[in-house]
């Protein structure tokens, strides 16, 4: 009996040890990518069933389900999301690379006792002002029945920011180590939480012949909460293996905690102000009929599908690596690291953004059965903010691993001010919900080019030099005759208003796919693109074999 335990135990210890090894940064970041999409099939299939059950018989509930997440998820994104990760993960590596592993997690315990006690606070705050916080922040266009529903909706989701923020600096300690498995694995157990909420929360709750719960769209608000459990569990087990020694204290002498806090505040602000903007266009879309903020925030999520598998997974999978090669003085490695990081998310994010373009039509009937003309037509004034979003996420880390989180700051509060401004004058004017997606466009990619400008800058050109320019422009002419084939196949292939089922609309769309990828990988190959040489030269490999 004894033994059969022990066996047991050490199968559980291999088993994690295995998933908790150092990745190279080129694997991790093909982890990172493959656990993003299987994030966000679930994500897909999510919302393909909240769409089905409600958008068109329900688009009240919908809209009220979407608005209640909107300021836990700010105050998420405000205290801790990736304003954390940024800001520990230099400072963590940086502890050590010099051999201070006992300054090192007595930040990491200082860091995580305080944002654990300051998103506490918030989500207690978040139940005590749910109400005013939905009937003049993000939901006053919502009927007085829709408003209720996303009071409660948001009254449960509150305790998000607390756990979020547990889970995220846990993962962020894993992150800064090169363990990318179980950090990669907790995104997709959130929405496996989620898809639990609709499946069953929905039908009720009962504990011993005692009905707990009624049911109804809460149970999809229970799910979401059950969710961020899940990822809590996840990146506890994580920790394994990796010496973490916790303490119940903030040390407020330590140094390394002490230039977090000094570059907490400027990245925290940088990623409010880009939810502020979110904030706004909740408001905005509640305004503009039932079902159009759950419109709005359809497309945006697909639109950020992409940006997660490419630009952030790419973005964190490079990150460590670049703010080794600043800690050791490095410059011109860092240099190169950044550019392989741009020019990898560029091959990837124009092709995929410009097939998105062209098939927006199946892509939407993915989340909602028959598509949707309203989501189609936003997803197509989005298109612009997957490169944009890709790219931005591997030049703010630019500055990140120089421990400058002042100037993303500023540039983040003029285009996104500037975003605001567009997106109300949009409203104003009449272009509706599309108007939303345009001002996002526009705001991205002056965002974006303000970023890399002044990298360039600070490097004295050095950082964007001719070869990668060169290998840009061939990226970009192959991607024009990729979205040439792309136009073609869908005009072949159409979407059709009967394709009304996965099994039709699926085919078709990998044909489209496949094709346009193919003539991008071809045309890569005769343009002579630095990224396809290694991919030909491995499958000329395999055929001689």
């Amino acid at each position: 009996m004894v033994s059969g335990t022990k066996k047991k135990r050490f199968h559980f210890r291999s088993v994690v040890s295995l998933a908790n090894r150092k990745l190279p940064v080129r694997f991790a970041a093909i982890v990172l990518s493959g656990s993003t999409l299987i994030s966000a099939l679930l994500g897909i299939f999510r919302d393909r069933l909240l769409n089905s059950y409600y958008l068109d018989t329900y688009p009240t509930g919908i809209d009220a389900y979407t608005a209640a997440f909107t300021i836990p998820d700010f105050l998420f994104f405000l205290l801790t999301s990736g304003a954390l990760a940024v800001s520990f993960i230099p400072v963590f590596n940086q502890r050590l690379s010099t051999g201070n592993k006992k300054s090192a997690w007595e930040l990491s315990s200082s860091i995580l006792n305080l944002m654990a006690l300051l998103t506490l606070v918030a989500s207690i705050l978040i139940i005590i002002f749910a109400d005013p916080l939905v009937r003049y922040v993000v939901g006053p266009g919502l009927d007085e029945s829709g408003m209720i529903l996303a009071i409660n909706m948001m009254r449960v989701i509150a305790i998000n920011p607390f756990l979020f923020s547990i889970s995220t600096i846990l993962s962020s300690i894993q992150q800064a180590l090169g363990r990318f498995i179980l950090y990669a694995l907790a995104p997709a157990l959130y929405n496996v939480g989620i898809l639990i909420g609709i499946g069953w929360f929905t039908n009720g709750i009962n504990l011993f012949g005692w009905q707990v719960f009624e049911g109804g769209i809460m149970g999809v608000a229970l799910g979401v909460v059950f969710g961020a459990v899940l990822q809590v569990i996840v990146s506890l087990i994580g920790l394994f293996g990796l010496g973490f020694d916790y303490e119940f204290r903030i040390n407020w002498k330590n140094q390394g905690f002490r230039s977090i806090l000094k570059l907490l505040p400027a990245r925290s602000l940088d990623q409010g102000m880009d939810y502020i903007n979110t904030i706004v266009t909740t408001n905005l879309s509640s305004r503009m009929g039932a079902g159009a903020l759950r419109s709005y925030n359809q497309a945006f999520s697909l639109a950020q599908m992409p940006v997660n598998l490419i630009g952030v997974a790419i973005s964190t999978a490079f990150f460590p690596q670049l703010t080794n090669e600043i800690a050791a003085g490095k410059e011109a490695k860092f240099q190169k690291t950044f550019r392989t990081a741009l020019s990898t998310i560029l091959w990837i994010a124009l092709p995929v953004g410009v097939i998105a373009f062209f098939a927006r039509g199946y892509v939407v009937s993915f989340i909602k059965n028959g598509g949707d003309p309203l989501i189609s037509s936003i997803l197509a004034a989005l298109v612009l903010s997957i490169f944009a979003n890709s790219i931005f996420h591997i030049a703010s880390r630019g500055f990140y691993a120089h421990q400058d989180t002042k100037t993303p700051f500023i540039v983040s509060v003029v285009c996104i001010s500037f975003t605001i401004l567009m997106a109300i004058t949009f409203s104003i004017i009449g272009l509706g919900v599309d108007g939303l997606g345009w001002a996002q466009s526009i705001g991205a990619s002056i965002e974006v080019v303000a970023l890399l400008s002044i990298l360039q800058k600070r490097s004295k050109g050095k950082l964007l030099d001719k070869d990668f320019w060169h290998n840009t422009i061939r990226t970009i002419f192959a991607t024009v005759i990729t979205g040439c084939v792309a136009y073609s196949l869908t005009k072949f292939f159409p979407f059709m208003s009967t394709d009304d089922s996965i099994f039709m609309v699926f085919p078709k769309f990998c044909v489209i796919v496949i094709g346009s990828l193919l003539t991008y990988l071809l045309a890569g190959y005769f343009l002579d693109l630095e990224q396809i040489k290694p991919i030909f030269e491995k499958l000329k490999r395999s055929f001689t074999k």
